[in-house]
Formats: structure tokens, C-alpha cells, sequence
């Protein structure tokens, strides 16, 4: 298994990604939100997505996003291929894309919102604490990603206080993460 920071050569894998979504959230009947090849294109140039391969084969696939300043950093978009479920391979991209996003935004808060008891069960492991949706951005940016959700009119006629997903951030500010990035900033100075 190799798992790594994502690049624009990665673009060639895009519309394999996209169909994974599509296929996912029809099998599931839950409500994934549909991504943008374009999207996923400019966060595997700007190295904000995490990217997986099994024997040489597309495995699996995360990205961040920031919102507030960098207050607020996304981890989404967790998609492994069908054929390798129950392998710990999700938990593995979310285990690196959680090390990215502290490495990268080290004062930021980490959340996500999910209808995946997989995902949540990651997330806790990782240090997540369930949240109410106030507690997550209030970026409109971030909610627009949830449009294309089958569920995006209860989210909307909850005045985006609640919906299905269920919110989860990580906000433990003092961690391992953060004294390394505090260490590198001493040593540049």
C-alpha cells in the first residue's frame, strides 16, 4: 500500500474518483455530495489530498479545505475503491490526511460531517469529539459543497443547525502536531 501527498500528475485519476463517488452514494443511499473533477484536480496541484495505490492500482482518496482564515480545516472526500473495503484502507488515507491537515494548519480546528458509522468510528479514534453543526464553520462556502446532497433541503430547513450527517472536530490544539510546527518556525527564525 502506498499512501501519499497527491500531485498534478494525480489528474489522470480524477474521473475514476468521481465515479467512485456516484457509485457510492447510489449504493449506500446516503447522501454523498457529488465532486467536481476540477475541484479534485486543483487540490491534488496544491497538495491538499492524500491519494492511495495497492499494487499499483488506485485504491483510495482524501482532501482538505480550509475555511475562516484557516480556522476551520475540512477533511473530506474519503472514497476507497469497492473492491478493497474492509481492508483498513479508508482508515488509513484518514490517519494521513489527518497528519496532513496538522502539518499544514496547525492552529486550525479539524471537522467533518458524515453519515459513515466507519467514519465515525475513525474519526473518534483520531481524537474527534461529536459536535452540533453552530460548532462546525459557518463558511457558506462550505456549506454550498453539501448542495448536491440528496439531503441538502432538511440541512437547509434547519437553517444549517442540523441535517442526517452528524459534525465531529478535532480541537485539541496542543498536540504533537503543533509543537512540531512550532519547533520549525524557532529554527527559521
Amino acid at each position: 500500500m502506498i499512501l501519499r501527498v497527491a500531485n498534478a500528475a494525480d489528474a489522470q485519476y480524477v474521473e475514476t474518483l468521481c465515479q467512485w463517488y456516484a457509485e457510492s452514494a447510489k449504493t449506500r443511499g446516503v447522501g454523498i455530495a457529488k465532486r467536481d473533477p476540477n475541484y479534485l484536480i486543483k487540490k491534488m496541484e496544491k497538495g491538499d489530498s492524500i491519494i492511495a495505490f495497492v499494487d499499483d492500482q488506485l485504491a483510495g482518496f482524501c482532501y482538505i479545505e480550509t475555511f475562516e482564515d484557516a480556522k476551520f480545516v475540512v477533511n473530506s472526500g474519503l472514497i476507497v475503491n469497492t473492491e478493497l473495503r474492509k481492508e483498513g484502507l479508508g482508515r488509513a488515507i484518514k490517519h494521513r490526511v489527518f497528519e496532513l491537515s496538522r502539518t499544514k494548519y496547525p492552529a486550525a480546528k479539524i471537522f467533518g460531517i458524515t453519515t459513515s458509522a466507519a467514519v465515525m468510528k475513525i474519526n473518534n479514534e483520531l481524537g474527534y469529539r461529536p459536535v452540533t453543526f453552530p460548532e462546525l464553520t459557518q463558511s457558506d462556502d462550505f456549506w454550498k459543497g453539501c448542495s448536491s446532497c440528496k439531503n441538502y433541503g432538511i440541512l437547509m430547513e434547519n437553517q444549517r443547525k442540523m441535517c442526517l450527517c452528524t459534525g465531529m472536530v478535532y480541537d485539541t490544539l496542543d498536540d504533537s502536531f503543533t509543537q512540531q510546527s512550532i519547533e520549525i518556525l524557532e529554527q527559521k527564525q
